[in-house]
Order: structure tokens, then C-alpha cells, then sequence
């Protein structure tokens, strides 16, 4: 498996770890990249990403038999649009989107006759940083990518992605987007969005600057993903909204129970809860290991 030539829609940390990996895996000859920045662009360039900078993504993915579409979720339709009349009949097109019914109504809205070479794709890697500068090859070795093919794909084109994929370093697999879109606000939009609130929560306080200044490791790790792209996380909360909003009632239900032991001081009680969750973040560690692990999503 080699590709004569990739185009690179979006040249920042996801797209351009994808590009270095493939390139450094030897699958690709050519690989050309557009961004809306001219100076991203050129940056990409400067740092070996990408071979060639163009100012369109119609001219980026001209003639290329594989196309990324590292985008936030909020600029897929139009980048479907842009790029649909250059695409070549026979090219692999994928995304990186970490919502997946929303990304495949605007393909379908857009790529028309071109809709059946698109195989959607969801690696869960990234870092809380975002940009081209951080991007690096060996980013989704030993991560998961969840692929959401479409009735459209050939079983050809759901290989060859599977192949992509697994040849940097990923383990694929598949899962419907309604399925896929349900997992991921359970356990990444969900845990984003309590990393945003609860920082919000703490530096609105008066005394929150001061507090701040004591915290050690255990509020560096869990408010670590409060450092994520504000317009990248914007786009995917509102894209997934109503599967994001079934998880903040399960999320009110259990907090109120912890809110009802301290209310009542229920020692016991509350030691089971803690329990409980203690029990269910062990075995999962177990099981899935540093694999499953999710950073922060571009």
C-alpha cells in the first residue's frame, strides 16, 4: 500500500501528525496541504509536513488519491463542498471529526456522487496543545481510530482505510455513527466539559486566584483538557448537543447522590460511591490499558 499523492485539508496538530506518520512510514510520495492561515501553510512546509502549499482546497486535492480532512466539525460542510468537484472518483477521503452523524449529513449534503468514497474516521489522539508546531508522526501509535463506514463504501475502500490506519500504528475499529456519537460524549465530550466548568467554577470565585496557587497534581491532571481549543470544543459540544446533554443528566444524577450523603453525612454511603467508581476506573485500566486512552481531540 503507497499513495502517489495526499492532500492535507487542514494542516495542524491532527492532520499533520498524519501526514509525518504516513511519510515516515513510507506510504505516500507527494503531499500537498491547505489551511485557511497562509502562514500555517508555510509553517507546514518549513517543518516537512506537507510538500507543497496551496491556496485552495480544490487545488490541494487535485488528483490526489488520498485525501485528510483535518478540520474542526463546524468547517466540514464547507470544506466537503470546496473539495467535491476536484476529487478524483477513485480517491480515499477521510476525516478526523470527533462527532460523526453530524459530519456525515454534510457529506451527504455536499459530496453527492462523490459521497461513496468517504469513510469516515474518529482517531482518539491528541494533545491539549493544538497547531501545526506540535504536530509529530508517532501521535496515534498504540491509540485507537473508530471507523464509521458508510452503506456507500466498497468493502475495497473500508480495507484500504482499515490498512491506513493500522499502518501507523492505530488498532481500528468500527462502530455505527449514531453508536459512535452516543460513546463519545459519555466518555470524552461529557469529561471536557466538567474540565471547563470546573475551572470556571473555581477562578470566578473571590478567592479563586489564591486557591489556584495551592492546587498540585490531582487538579493538573484532571483540568488538564480545560487547556483544549476553545473553537475546536465549541464546534463539538454544539454538534453532539443532544447526546452531550443526556450525559449531564446521568452526570446531575450521580452528583446529587454524592450531594445527599454530605447533606445527610452518610460516611458509609458515601465511601461506597467512591468505591464504586474506584472499582469501575480500575478495571478498566485493566482492560483497556493506555490504548483506549483519549488526550485531548482535534
Amino acid at each position: 500500500m503507497k499513495f502517489q499523492r495526499l492532500a492535507l485539508i487542514g494542516c495542524g496538530l491532527m492532520g499533520g501528525s498524519f501526514a509525518l506518520a504516513l511519510r515516515q512510514a513510507g506510504l505516500v510520495q507527494h503531499i500537498t496541504g491547505f489551511s485557511a492561515s497562509e502562514k500555517t501553510r508555510q509553517r507546514a512546509v518549513e517543518l516537512d509536513v506537507i510538500d507543497q502549499a496551496c491556496s485552495s482546497v480544490a487545488e490541494a486535492v487535485l488528483d490526489a488519491d488520498l485525501v485528510l480532512l483535518a478540520v474542526p466539525v463546524g468547517a466540514m460542510h464547507s470544506s466537503f463542498s470546496a473539495l467535491r468537484d476536484a476529487l478524483s472518483p477513485s480517491a480515499l477521503l477521510m476525516d478526523v471529526g470527533s462527532t460523526k452523524c453530524d459530519v456525515i449529513a454534510a457529506a451527504r449534503a455536499a459530496l453527492g456522487e462523490r459521497l461513496n468514497g468517504f469513510v469516515p474516521a474518529h482517531p482518539i489522539a491528541g494533545k491539549e496543545v493544538a497547531g501545526i508546531e506540535h504536530a509529530e508522526g508517532t501521535l496515534y501509535q498504540a491509540r485507537r481510530t473508530i471507523l464509521t463506514p458508510l452503506p456507500q463504501n466498497s468493502i475495497r475502500q473500508i480495507k484500504t482505510a482499515s490498512e491506513v490506519w493500522t499502518a501507523i500504528g492505530s488498532h481500528v475499529s468500527h462502530m455505527t455513527p449514531e453508536a459512535h456519537d452516543a460513546t463519545f460524549a459519555a466518555v470524552s465530550h461529557l469529561p471536557h466539559l466538567l474540565a471547563f466548568a470546573s475551572v470556571n467554577a473555581l477562578s470566578t470565585q473571590p478567592q479563586g486566584a489564591a486557591f489556584l496557587e495551592m492546587a498540585g497534581p490531582g487538579f493538573r491532571d484532571f483540568s488538564r483538557i480545560a487547556a483544549s481549543d476553545p473553537a475546536v470544543w465549541r464546534d463539538i459540544l454544539s454538534a453532539n448537543r443532544a447526546e452531550v446533554l443526556t450525559q449531564m443528566a446521568h452526570f446531575r444524577v450521580a452528583l446529587d447522590k454524592f450531594e445527599n450523603t454530605l447533606t445527610q453525612g452518610d460516611t458509609a454511603a458515601l465511601q461506597q460511591l467512591i468505591q464504586q467508581a474506584s472499582d469501575v476506573r480500575s478495571a478498566w485500566t485493566l482492560q483497556a490499558g493506555n490504548a483506549c486512552n483519549t488526550a485531548s481531540e482535534d
